[in-house]
């Protein structure tokens, strides 16, 4: 079974709570970081994102950095912007979108868990990527990245979260720039946080990362090199029950057709997928069929049966697709590494992969049914690893409004 448990937060004071929260700092570059945080010096950017307070031609990886982190994050609470809450608590977090909301629980995991894979992963990670989390952990004392875990609805936990959101008033209520509300209501009843402990030593037997590989990658190997911290045995998670989680598409755009021309490609492609013209811009319906943009017309491809594995992973969209038609097709064997095509996430809309392709940047793009919840689940549950950019998750929780102090 799983083990959480509460933790006294360093949060800011609710007239500043908006202002202060921020963007994750991997879904920024340094540029649109410091044009966020123009005219806002309480924006938690200028600790997760500290370059934007030195030269723009600094390193962005050099300690420099993330010395500066930590200058801002004490100068955050020397102001008086945060504060740290008098006692272990479990926290809500409310996010939502369009209509839609989902709700998770912000506590600390255990990185025993994490390591026993407890706490289950499908993504590979990158030495360079941890490395810049581990750095910036060690070096302002706290872990600022949120990571976000899912795990298989247990109706106990369920009622608690519907019951506590639907009594209580939220400590924090607002609506971000980009039109997602976020709500935080703070849990410090003894009897209710016992009970959510309870519930994940008895009822819940693993997590599962569905964002924030590399920030609980990093939360691990900070723990083996701050040995003697036991303040570093966990790291900070929002876990949401399944039934919360939307996944989103996750789209491919290609740089050029590997030599071929459109008629060609699309004749070869006929060997693994039924073909046809669409009138309109084409989202995938169901799973195993792709939208592709060519030469200013949609089309549908849906998979031939018999043309893929049955397996947890080779039954993937993701997987299909570089089977039947990057790596054959495109000779694109590794989406990781190869710099012909580019990802877009679904949140962006067939728009935009429209717009790649007809301004001459790329030469094709392909719409992709997404992910479920389920097969990600799957996957994990395999100890298998999902080809890159397999899933794309909104709304995003954002950085600031809950740290987790390691120091």
């Amino acid at each position: 079974m799983t083990k959480i448990k509460p933790f006294s937060a360093l949060r800011p004071q609710v007239p500043m709570a908006r202002a202060v929260a921020s963007r994750p700092y991997d879904v920024l570059n340094s540029k649109e970081a410091r044009d966020e945080a123009r005219g806002n010096p309480n924006s938690f950017l200028h600790v997760t994102k500290s370059e934007i307070d030195l030269p723009e031609n600094t390193d962005i990886h050099s300690q420099a950095v993330y010395d500066k982190a930590r200058e801002n994050f004490h100068a955050f609470i020397q102001r008086g912007i945060l504060f740290r809450e008098d006692k272990p608590c479990y926290y809500l977090y409310r996010l939502g979108m369009q209509g839609r909301t989902q709700t998770g629980l912000v506590c600390l995991s255990s990185v025993d868990d994490y390591e026993q894979d407890l706490i289950k992963k499908h993504e590979f990670t990158r030495p360079e990527k941890e490395l810049d989390r581990i750095n910036h952990m060690k070096t302002i004392g706290a872990q600022t990245g949120n990571v976000f875990l899912a795990c298989r609805n247990v109706a106990e936990l369920d009622e608690l979260i519907k019951a506590w959101t639907s009594k209580k008033m939220p400590q924090y209520d607002f609506t971000a720039e980009d039109g997602i509300t976020h709500s935080i209501w703070i849990v410090n009843d003894d009897d209710t946080i016992q009970r959510i402990t309870s519930i994940f030593d008895t009822k819940i037997p693993c997590t599962y990362i569905a964002d924030g590989h590399h920030r609980a990658a990093s939360a691990a190997k900070v723990r083996r090199a701050m040995k003697n911290n036991p303040l570093t045995d966990f790291f900070l998670t929002t876990i949401f029950p399944a039934s919360e989680v939307k996944i989103f598409d996750y789209n491919r755009v290609v740089k050029d057709l590997n030599g071929l021309n459109e008629s060609s490609l699309l004749e070869k492609a006929g060997a693994f997928f039924d073909i046809e013209k669409k009138d309109e811009a084409y989202r995938p319906e169901k799973p195993h069929c792709f939208g592709l943009y060519l030469n200013k017309q949609w089309y549908k491809m849906e998979a031939k049966a018999g043309s893929y594995s049955q397996d947890a992973l080779g039954v993937l969209d993701v997987s299909i697709l570089q089977q039947n038609f990057l790596d054959p097709l495109l000779l694109i064997k590794d989406q990781r590494t190869d710099k012909r095509i580019d990802f877009v996430g679904g949140i962006r809309g067939l728009e935009e992969l429209e717009k790649r392709v007809d301004s001459g940047d790329m030469a094709l793009a392909i719409s992709l049914y997404p992910v479920s919840i389920e097969q990600l689940f799957d996957i994990s549950d395999a100890g298998q690893v999902m080809p890159p950019k397999s899933t794309w998750f909104e709304p995003k929780l954002r950085d600031g409004l809950l740290t987790n102090v390691i120091e």
